[in-house]
């Protein structure tokens, strides 16, 4: 297996403490009580707000996020919906709590629990993915039966998401999109990858559950005990937590482990239908590798003239590419496409 040229220790672009508006580090120090005398930056992650844990002259230890609303609205959102989705998911699983959050200078600020933990090691280790796999099926388990206080927020559908963002294959067979740049298997196949893409939506819809929509390695903390914690809960939706299981084992493909037998043994996997691991790795082969060859990203207009509002990480597409190729390699490899 090729080694994986995504660093995802470290792929964040991110303002500094200090190159926040006064504004908002006044008010955020207010709320926290005690002067910051120290951060420490998230060096994870793919967006270009800010992202730190904050330590006070008291003591204290907090997660902060924050985002200008002007150019960066979407993250605001993104926050705002985490911190609803996080004040109501079950007590007693691995994900961070929510303790307040401020609007100051233009900017929305949203305070979590700090977790004193690492993303997980690549190439896995095998004691470290077994505390993830057993972390997520803890967390999948919770959330099989909607918590009640989960399902009044109108939380988005997979099937939803999956038919306005995900299925790409078929836009490129009508020739709406342009065959991304990937390897002849999926010129070969582009009939088989639409076949088996369609049959997404109709397998979400089916979940009775919740999932987290965007399970990847960086959106895992392992703490000193070497537990598993799960965050970045932005994405959360009415669907199987076997979707989540597959974008969570791409990294584990990369490293030639045994994913097929994972997935299998997964609780999260108990009820997906026999082909449900092909339909998803087709899916995700034609989201990352058609979004891989998008316009490179960065932020333009105005907003590239505001030091404080970076652009997303430089490492994105190669992040998407290597996903979207380990994906297809995964599935040319069951399907005996090789």
């Amino acid at each position: 297996m090729p080694a994986i040229p995504v660093p995802y220790h470290a792929t964040a672009v991110r303002p500094t403490w200090s190159a926040l508006p006064a504004g908002l580090r006044e008010a955020v120090t207010a709320r926290l009580g005690s002067q910051v005398v120290a951060t420490r930056p998230a060096t994870a992650g793919f967006t270009g707000g800010f992202a730190a844990v904050l330590e006070t002259a008291d003591g204290g230890r907090v997660f902060v996020k924050a985002a200008d609303l002007v150019h960066q609205g979407h993250l605001a959102d993104w926050y705002a919906r985490e911190a609803a989705v996080l004040a109501r998911l079950p007590a007693g699983l691995p994900v961070p709590r929510p303790r307040w959050a401020l609007d100051a200078a233009g900017w929305h600020a949203l305070c979590l629990d700090a977790i004193d933990g690492r993303i997980p090691r690549l190439p896995w280790a095998p004691a470290e993915l077994a505390a993830v796999l057993a972390g997520y099926a803890e967390v999948a388990a919770a959330l099989a039966e909607p918590p009640a206080g989960l399902v009044a927020p109108g939380l988005p559908h997979l099937a939803d998401l999956v038919r306005d963002d995900v299925l790409w294959w078929g836009e490129v067979a009508a020739g709406r999109e342009p065959m991304p740049p990937a390897s002849e298997t999926a010129r070969a196949r582009l009939t088989d990858l639409v076949a088996l893409e369609s049959r997404l939506p109709g397998y979400a819809a089916a979940g009775r559950g919740l999932a987290h929509g965007d399970l990847r390695v960086d959106n895992v903390l392992l703490d000193g005990a070497g537990r598993a914690w799960f965050c970045d809960w932005n994405w959360l939706c009415h669907g199987p937590a076997w979707f989540d299981l597959v974008g969570l084992l791409l990294t584990g493909y990369a490293d030639g482990l045994p994913v097929d037998d994972l997935f299998a043994a997964h609780p999260a996997a108990v009820d997906a239908p026999p082909d449900a691991l092909d339909v998803t790795l087709a899916a995700l082969a034609g989201y990352f590798l058609t979004s891989a060859a998008a316009v490179a990203p960065g932020v333009v207009g105005p907003a590239a003239a505001t030091a404080a509002t970076p652009p997303v990480s430089p490492y994105l597409r190669a992040h998407q590419r290597f996903s979207g190729e380990q994906a297809l390699g995964w599935l040319a490899l069951r399907q005996g496409w090789a």
